[in-house]
Parts: C-alpha cells; sequence; structure tokens
C-alpha cells in the first residue's frame, strides 16, 4: 500500500499586515506547471499595481516539481520561506501566491521571512486539506444486532464508512487499511459469531477532510 498524501481540496486566501505592508496570500490546487504557472499569471494581473507577488509551488506525490519565486524581494526572504511552510504541512499538488503592498517601513531580511511564513500560514487555515488514502473496500451484511456490535467497533478503529442500507439485513461498506482488514475479518466473526457475509473488494484511492469522505469518493 503507497503512504497517504495531504493536498489541497480546495484553495483560500489569507492576509496579514506588517509594519503597514499588506501580505495577501492566496492558495489554489494545481496538478501541472502548466496549472501552476496560470494561477500565478492570474494573480499578478488580479494584484497588477502591488510591490511584489511571490510564489511558490510543488507538484507530484513525492513533491517531482518545486518552484519558488521572490519577485525582487531580497533573495531567499519571499519564495523559500513560502516553500518551507508548503513543505512542513507535508502537502502537495499545491500553488501559493503572496501579493505585497508595501507599507512605507523596510522589513528588514528576518522580518521579511516572517511576514511571507506568516501570510502563507493564514492563507491555509481558510483552504481546505484533504489526505488522499488507499484501503480497501470491505461489504458487510449482517443482521440488526450484529451491526450493532460491528458499528461500537468500526468508530473505535476509526474506518471511513462508504455506505449503509437499512433493509431485512444491513448492508455497509467501509474502507479498512489492507495491512488491517484480517484484524477486521476476526472482529466481524467475533461480533456476528461468524453469522455475517464478509466481502473485500481490490485497494482504491480515496480522499477524505475532517473525517468525512470527499467526492468523488473513490477512484
Amino acid at each position: 500500500m503507497q503512504p497517504p498524501i495531504r493536498y489541497l481540496y480546495s484553495g483560500g486566501q489569507g492576509e496579514i499586515t506588517e509594519k503597514r505592508s499588506r501580505f495577501i496570500a492566496t492558495l489554489a490546487p494545481v496538478t501541472t506547471e502548466e496549472e501552476a504557472v496560470s494561477f500565478i499569471e492570474a494573480q499578478k494581473k488580479r494584484y497588477w499595481d502591488a510591490r511584489h507577488n511571490c510564489t511558490a509551488f510543488l507538484i507530484g506525490p513525492a513533491n517531482e516539481l518545486t518552484r519558488c519565486s521572490d519577485d525582487g524581494e531580497p533573495p531567499h526572504t519571499a519564495g523559500r520561506p513560502m516553500l518551507d511552510v508548503l513543505l512542513h504541512e507535508e502537502l502537495h499538488d499545491v500553488c501559493v501566491v503572496v501579493t505585497r503592498y508595501f507599507g512605507g517601513i523596510l522589513l528588514g531580511t528576518g522580518g521579511l521571512t516572517r511576514a511571507y511564513r506568516d501570510a502563507v500560514t493564514a492563507g491555509l487555515a481558510n483552504c481546505v486539506i484533504a489526505t488522499r488514502r488507499q484501503a480497501v473496500p470491505v461489504t458487510v451484511r449482517t443482521d440488526y444486532n450484529g451491526i450493532g456490535k460491528i458499528l461500537y467497533r468500526v468508530a473505535e478503529a476509526g474506518y471511513v464508512n462508504v455506505s449503509t442500507d437499512y433493509a431485512d439485513l444491513v448492508t455497509a461498506v467501509w474502507l479498512v487499511p489492507q495491512e488491517e482488514c484480517s484484524a477486521f475479518l476476526a472482529s466481524v466473526n467475533d461480533a456476528t459469531q461468524g453469522k455475517a457475509e464478509v466481502a473485500f473488494a481490490d485497494p482504491v484511492w480515496y480522499s477524505e477532510a475532517n473525517g468525512k469522505l470527499l467526492l468523488p469518493p473513490l477512484s
């Protein structure tokens, strides 16, 4: 099984002010360099009157493509600190532009570094960050007495529920890490005295944010 991947599910914007300079961070999900460049150009056009539009982006499951730009700020005071925030958050497929409107007071290299870093953090606070994981869809069909015991155990394990259908019997589907499938089967058999029907599908990728399954749920 491949490791989880954290990525930007939906972008957002945040702003800070430091000694009268405004720093506006705008983030968006991107999957190609072309998408990142297009987003950057759109922000530069939107904030055409700003002193600087500094940028950073990460693309690929292993961040194979990594770029940043100080856009006229002193070297390593803007783009690299912005990139470091994205790397610290272990994000992938994300682009950020921090727009600076100069307030007339010089911040120094340390002040600039903190301001650009803090602006990205403020922007991320208004984004939705999702985690893409690989798991096995497991379908369980059992009676109402059995499902109650299974639900208790599933809640403890934190497995994501895909669907639950209540009819004469209850049919539920959970996403279970492959390495936990044997233990899950044993737990279901123990809860239902071996009476439940259990079926395992091929592993799939799915995304979740804040404990909720995102749509489209599986791929």
